[in-house]
């Protein structure tokens, strides 16, 4: 976190509870959280406003705002010509997904931070993201940008009232949804362009700078296992072990940072974020299914060991982001010379580590090294010696200062984790990833719900805040389907249907299709956008398309799986022409056209004939394939899914009844003929 000027007077931010915000309290800049006192402010005194929109970890707010915000000239043009309004993107995903919607219609691109002018009544004229304060290689910079658009603004006012309500009008525009889809040529042609743009020497897709987007690999595994092509599983290994043996993987504390700004995953934008780090360990988790290579199972492991020592509150829940800075300068907390790693680790010692981890003299980055395994295959196993040396340097690293830690909880970033440590315990046969699943769930039971059990946002410091998005239930959902096919509690199945009722009932359009950004009893804005772009994250549309499959297939729902149709007709047109970038949505397409598997277990739970069955299907990748375990202690699943009522609970038999193609096969009691009625 920048260093708090105490001199300096407070702005309205210092009430706020958003560490982004909270950030920005001691600039001179006069801002306003989004609230109708900033709107109503710019309407009395007939301002244009000045929206900055960010995030804690970023490194590039954090420049603007040691350039520009923090800079006296920059806020005096700031607080004499505008209101200013400062909105944590993290925190306020509707309002940042529209205003970057805006960005990349007038500029073609985005990114944070973000930038925009707009109007007292919230239509924008104006986005950018990064500007300098000075001009800069024949680009205005912050301040040229200023005094221009508040010229424009005494002189020309009715031009840019204009200008905003054509670009209103723009986002408001109705979604195509009549257009007929071929599932499987959408499928194949997102395969194609992946294909297409593959780095075969390094992994990933396309040059720098490289993002993880695990949902591309969840999708090729899938497609892998549909069309058992070869090339789609390598490209999904060649990433995966591309990131692990890179610098964007902390090698000494693990997790991975944000992306990497080279083609070779070398060099990290060096944030962690809650998202990348719980998609990156499905998609190892997956892989070790799918291969049963150590190398994915220690990867994803290590993952985990990161976000339950650095990353959960002793309450269970789990924060944001780790910053990229620390004293001032992206990465100096994961950066090492030779010498500082041969004082720890002794002088030869130390030699063998700095040539296995490209550590040298000359360095890799800005003249210091981040360790990585470009130059050396991963080891095979782990390695005693590389631990010892690794958990040293560890110790030795704790003590350095360490880097803003955004310790806000989000519930759509929750769920995320929660659905990872799921998948982790039952993959990995570890019950405390399990556990601490759980306990995230009851933390989000305590503290992210309203008394009427409205789903919130936000926790943080005692303060629950902003109604819940698309994006919290969604993923939410997500995290708890997995925790029943982990745990078979069926508590958690009826969390999910009760909140996939409630998604519906907040978020549908009854008229179009599809799924809202935000809900019908939220602050009303420009625009209520549908998000089905699959970007760091996939969009909650697609996640909620998945979700309704399985918990068709899980409930025997048929109006649900109804619902996941009408995703694809409303939403399938307006992929066609790019949907590789609709990864995850194809991933619930190819759900819906492939041959599913619903198994039913039916016995003692307790019993060792049960835990071998269980241990049967959970050997190998079945990613269409759903499990219900019903026993005579949870006859609750009756309420949730009706069909169970013709199934017989014997006191001591243990049967598995396998469903396929909407017919049911004669029960099964051995291991082995469950092993051969998956495959």
């Amino acid at each position: 976190m920048p260093e708090v000027k105490e001199f300096r007077k407070v702005n309205k931010l210092i009430h706020e509870k958003s560490p982004y915000l909270i950030q920005h309290a001691y600039n001179p800049v006069n801002w306003f959280p989004w609230n109708e006192e900033a709107f109503a402010t710019a309407a009395a005194e007939d301002k244009p406003i000045f929206l900055s929109i960010g995030y804690s970890t970023c490194h590039w707010c954090h420049v603007m705002e040691r350039e520009s915000f923090e800079d006296e000239e920059v806020a005096q043009i700031l607080n004499e010509n505008f209101v200013a309004i400062k909105v944590d993107r993290e925190e306020r995903p509707d309002i940042d997904h529209i205003y970057m919607t805006v960005c990349q219609i007038l500029t073609e691109h985005g990114g944070w931070p973000l930038t925009i002018l707009m109007t007292p009544d919230k239509k924008p004229f104006f986005a950018g993201t990064y500007f300098p304060k000075g001009d800069r290689l024949g680009a205005p910079g912050l301040i040229t940008l200023l005094e221009r658009a508040s010229t424009l603004w005494q002189q020309q006012k009715e031009k840019l009232l204009q200008s905003g309500r054509q670009i209103v009008a723009a986002l408001n525009q109705s979604l195509d949804t009549t257009q007929q889809i071929n599932a499987e040529n959408l499928i194949k042609q997102a395969y194609l362009d992946l294909k297409n743009n593959f780095d075969a020497n390094y992994g990933g897709f396309g040059t720098a700078p490289k993002f993880p987007t695990p949902h591309n690999l969840f999708f090729l595994l899938r497609y892998w296992f549909t069309t058992e092509d070869e090339t789609a599983l390598n490209m999904v290994e060649k990433t995966l072990e591309s990131m692990y043996r890179g610098g964007i993987f902390d090698h000494l504390g693990f997790g991975f940072a944000r992306y990497a700004t080279d083609r070779k995953w070398l060099v990290p934008h060096f944030e962690k974020m809650l998202y990348d780090n719980a998609l990156l360990a499905i998609a190892y988790a997956e892989a070790f299914l799918v291969t049963k290579k150590t190398l994915y199972a220690q990867t994803a492991t290590q993952i985990f060991t990161y976000i339950l020592r650095e990353m959960t509150g002793d309450q269970g829940g789990f924060y944001s982001a780790e910053d990229a800075d620390s004293e001032g300068i992206e990465g100096k907390f994961y950066l090492w010379s030779p010498a500082q790693i041969k004082e720890i680790l002794g002088e030869t010692v130390g030699e063998q580590f700095c040539r296995y981890y490209d550590i040298t003299d000359k360095g890799n980055f800005e003249g210091n090294n981040i360790p990585n395994l470009l130059k050396q295959l991963p080891p095979k196993e782990e390695d005693v010696f590389l631990d010892e040396c690794r958990q040293k340097l560890f110790n030795a690293r704790e003590e350095r200062v360490h880097p803003y830690k955004d310790d806000k909880i989000l519930t759509s970033w929750n769920g995320l984790m929660i659905a990872a440590l799921a998948i982790g315990g039952r993959c990995l046969n570890n019950s405390n990833y399990t556990l601490a699943a759980e306990k995230a769930v009851a933390f989000i039971d305590a503290k992210l719900r309203r008394k009427d059990g409205r789903l919130m946002a936000r926790f943080r410091d005692g303060e629950t805040a902003h109604p819940g998005y698309v994006n919290d239930y969604a993923f939410l959902i997500w995290g708890l389907i997995e925790l029943y096919e982990t745990t078979y509690k069926a508590s958690y199945l009826q969390q999910a249907i009760a909140l996939n009722d409630d998604l519906l009932a907040l978020f549908w359009d009854d008229t179009d299709g599809g799924l809202f950004l935000y809900g019908n009893d939220s602050e009303t804005l420009i625009a209520r956008p549908k998000e089905i772009y699959d970007g760091a994250t996939p969009s909650g549309n697609s996640v909620a398309t998945l979700n309704f499959l399985r918990l068709a297939r899980l409930t025997g729902n048929s109006q649900l799986e109804e619902k996941a149709q009408q995703q694809f007709q409303t939403f399938g047109g307006y992929l066609s022409n790019a949907p590789r970038g609709y990864t995850f949505f194809l991933t619930a397409l190819l759900f819906a056209n492939s041959p599913s598997k619903e198994v039913v277990l039916v016995g003692d739970e307790e019993a060792p004939e049960m835990h071998e069955m269980l241990a049967t299907l959970r050997a190998d990748f079945h990613p269409f394939t759903s499990s219900l375990l019903y026993s005579a202690a949870n006859q609750d699943l009756e309420t949730i899914a009706p069909f169970l009522k013709d199934y017989q609970k014997g006191p001591e038999a243990v049967e598995a009844y396998v469903c396929e193609k909407f017919a049911c096969q004669s029960p099964i009691s051995s291991p082995e003929d469950l092993r051969e009625k998956l495959d």
